[in-house]
């Protein structure tokens, strides 16, 4: 068992067997497709890391993840999220990368003490790799762009990615974000509230979205491509990194 972080009664470590992967592909279908039994696996699970939080004092599974190390830049655009996503111009553009994937936590737990772990365990990879991007999906629940207007809307206001690291559009199915005027602000709090909490947590990195949303039938989800430039973490936020990966 490589357990990478113990917090608390949680542990985070990397799947050693066939049956750690199976574990987390049946929590990924609870969460991702129905509260059943099933399996969620996709071509991209022999490829990736996966990450389990578990509960130390009983071994239960909380929640998980999946990641893929890039050692180059124009490698993205053989990823998970290059599936929706057109990567092309902004793949010369950075160094080695992660590209972190299929979070999900289990009905019932705390998603923000998973999410600690997570980030913690997380911020240990990153150094060992010597990665300076992260990026993924950020999923909303369900397909109905008109629950989530205030959240794209903020995320048009203030989180858009720079111009020269913007994923294309590439997707059949999409919502293109639209700017609320001046006279009409979004409300910030009523954005943070439809926020799913891991796009919260990398906001907080200084993290950016796409323009627009992407419409995922499969998982009965909307997402937005979401990236983090290492670099330019603000102080605080990588102190409280650092502290969790302690």
């Amino acid at each position: 068992m490589t357990v990478i972080l113990s917090k608390g009664h949680y542990r985070a470590r990397l799947a050693a067997t066939d049956g750690d992967i199976l574990a987390t592909q049946q929590l990924r279908y609870r969460c991702f497709i129905t509260d059943n039994e099933g399996v969620d696996a996709d071509r991209f699970d022999p490829v990736c890391q996966h990450l389990l939080i578990e509960d130390s004092r009983d071994g239960a599974l909380v929640a998980c993840c999946r990641f893929q190390v890039f050692s180059q830049g124009d490698q993205i655009t053989d990823s998970y999220s290059a599936q929706f996503y057109d990567l092309t111009a902004m793949a010369p553009r950075i160094g080695p990368s992660i590209e972190v994937g299929r979070f999900c936590v289990r009905p019932g737990t705390d998603p923000l003490d998973a999410l600690r772990v997570a980030w913690g365990a997380l911020t240990r990879v990153v150094d060992t790799e010597n990665v300076g991007f992260l990026f993924g999906c950020s999923s909303f629940a369900g397909m109905e762009p008109a629950l989530y207007s205030q959240a794209f809307a903020q995320l048009a206001r203030s989180h858009l990615a720079p111009p020269d690291l913007r994923p294309g559009q590439k997707a059949v199915e999409l919502h293109e974000f639209s700017v609320i005027g001046q006279n009409s602000l979004p409300s910030l709090q009523r954005a943070l509230a439809e926020m799913p909490p891991l796009l919260r947590s990398y906001l907080t990195m200084g993290g950016w979205v796409s323009d627009h949303a992407v419409i995922d039938r499969d998982l009965g989800t909307l997402h937005v491509f979401t990236g983090v430039q290492v670099a330019r973490i603000p102080a605080a936020r990588a102190r409280v990194l650092r502290a969790l990966a302690l």
